[in-house]
């Protein structure tokens, strides 16, 4: 006791308030989350979201036009020639108004980072923050009608399994254009479910049937604002889905640009589904034929599957593709082990399907931990900007050379934090060349010393920091924890050595 109380000050008091007053704190919450139209299930969702952005604050490539355009609204405002975007424009282009409605939603909150003066990587983590809770709103829209169609115990039961699997949960805060439509998609998947017609069509798009006049007006403000980011006259989805459909060139980019590999046709069903389901996945066909909710689930269910099919013609396959079918998915299986759970009495056999029904979850919390340690060291390159900033004082003249490696994995305009140092992201230089020898730092990606990316300066500059990145996955039956998970050398903080020459001063 008085080792603690020489840690914590007042710890006596601090105890004593907490054990006297645990109870009505609970209670108070609850009254706070009823007077909302929320619950406690709402409220474990958003910690479960904020605990997976605290662990995975970083972005990679695929998120890259989104996140530095949130940055460069707020930190150029309408100055566009310095927006990243046009410096690194990608492959097709991207609409700003998702970038723009998160940052006017946080802008409240940012200007307090802004006014006191703070880290402006915690601009990252509110952004983030503000997309996972548009995802949140559309999930609880989409629950509560789960809740209506179904009964609370089902809506119940979907919260927790939701909150069990990784991949859902993951991405709810993650940049990405999918995920800033997720939010819309679930919202009208909760009005379909409410048979709210309209509000189905506006929200899924398909509003262009019915309202031409307001479409045409949301169609007319999307490339005005998109047409001025980006100093042509466009309609940036429009380009998109010529580009991934119509041309069906969508492997040229993603994933698949940097693998140059395609999937196969049934990839969603045999690979994608099972990791983002989990153990969930055995139970999704069951929902379909377990009576009172067979018909209800089979609406749900089949047209999610026919969509998952559809997509499947296009080559390029990655996972958050379909991640709007995740929540429909898992309505069947709340349907499905909340039937076994209320059932178990009834016999031996009804009682262990009924536990292990309840046991799975326990599974996808086991595979969610897995993954969230894999994600953790995902990030390489914000890992390695994060070190150079510890080990270099703020004062020094840094001229720091971010390669492709690291900025797909990691570096974003939010983790460029020092106004004095220039970062540089140019592409396609000499390796070992005048210009490269005229920084004063590198950040490279490469698996080791003897990688033919790292040779060229070996002798020129010294490493202060050698970060290592997931590799693989590994089964060992023999040991005591049978799944190891490998790590290699992803980036290496090079500084270059005084006494060698350097070459051009590089520009901003």
């Amino acid at each position: 006791m008085s080792c603690r109380m020489c840690i914590i000050p007042w710890y006596k008091e601090i105890r004593y308030f907490y054990i006297h007053n645990r109870h009505s704190s609970y209670k108070n919450t609850k009254i706070m989350l009823d007077n909302l139209g929320l619950g406690m299930e709402e409220l474990v969702t958003f910690v479960v979201m904020v605990i997976h952005l605290l662990i995975c604050p970083y972005t990679k490539v695929e998120e890259s036009f989104n996140i530095q355009a949130m940055h460069d609204i707020y930190y150029h405002g309408i100055d566009v020639k310095n927006f990243d975007h046009l410096e690194f424009p990608g492959v097709v282009p991207r609409t700003f108004l998702g970038p723009l409605f998160i940052c006017i939603s946080a802008a409240p909150f940012v200007s307090v980072v802004h006014f006191m003066e703070t880290n402006k990587f915690l601009v990252q983590y509110i952004v983030r923050l503000f997309l996972g809770l548009f995802v949140l709103m559309g999930l609880i829209t989409f629950s509560n009608a789960v809740r209506e169609r179904f009964d609370a115990d089902i809506r119940r039961c979907f919260y927790f399994i939701t909150i069990s699997q990784f991949h859902f949960m993951f991405y709810m805060s993650r940049p990405l254009p999918n995920i800033f439509a997720l939010g819309l998609v679930l919202l009208a998947l909760g009005a379909w479910m409410r048979q709210q017609y309209v509000r189905f069509f506006w929200f899924s798009g398909a509003a262009i049937l019915v309202f031409r006049a307001e479409l045409a007006l949301f169609l007319m403000l999307t490339v005005c604002v998109d047409s001025y980011f980006w100093q042509r006259w466009l309609w940036p989805e429009g380009e998109v889905f010529w580009y991934n459909t119509i041309l069906n060139k969508s492997s040229n980019w993603g994933v698949s640009f940097f693998l140059k590999q395609t999937s196969p046709f049934l990839w969603y069903f045999y690979s994608a589904i099972p990791r983002a389901l989990g153990f969930s996945v055995v139970l999704v066909p069951l929902g379909l034929f377990l009576a009172p909710y067979r018909q209800r689930v089979t609406l749900l269910v089949v047209p999610a599957i026919g969509f998952v099919l559809l997509y499947s013609i296009l080559p390029h396959k990655e996972l958050r593709f379909i991640i709007y079918v995740f929540p429909v998915l898992n309505v069947s299986v709340a349907c499905v082990v909340l039937r076994l759970w209320k059932n178990r009495s009834k016999s031996l056999l009804r009682k262990l399907l009924g536990y292990g029904a309840v046991l799975h979850i326990f599974g996808n919390l086991l595979s969610t931990g897995l993954f969230t340690y894999i994600s953790y060291h995902n990030y390489p390159g914000g890992v390695a900007i994060d070190h150079l900033h510890h080990l270099e004082h703020p004062d020094t003249d840094i001229h720091v050379h971010i390669d492709v490696a690291t900025a797909q994995t990691g570096v974003t305009r939010f983790t460029q934090l020092n106004k004095k140092w220039i970062y540089n992201k140019t592409e396609n230089l000499e390796p070992g060349g005048s210009v490269m020898m005229s920084y004063t730092h590198l950040l490279l990606g490469a698996s080791g010393e003897k990688d033919q990316n790292f040779i060229p300066y070996a002798k020129t500059h010294k490493i202060l920091s050698k970060i290592e990145g997931f590799d693989s996955i590994k089964i060992d039956i023999k040991s005591f924890l049978p799944i190891k998970i490998e790590k290699t050398p992803k980036i290496f903080l090079l500084k270059k050595d005084k006494n060698i020459e350097s070459g051009p001063k590089p520009s901003r």
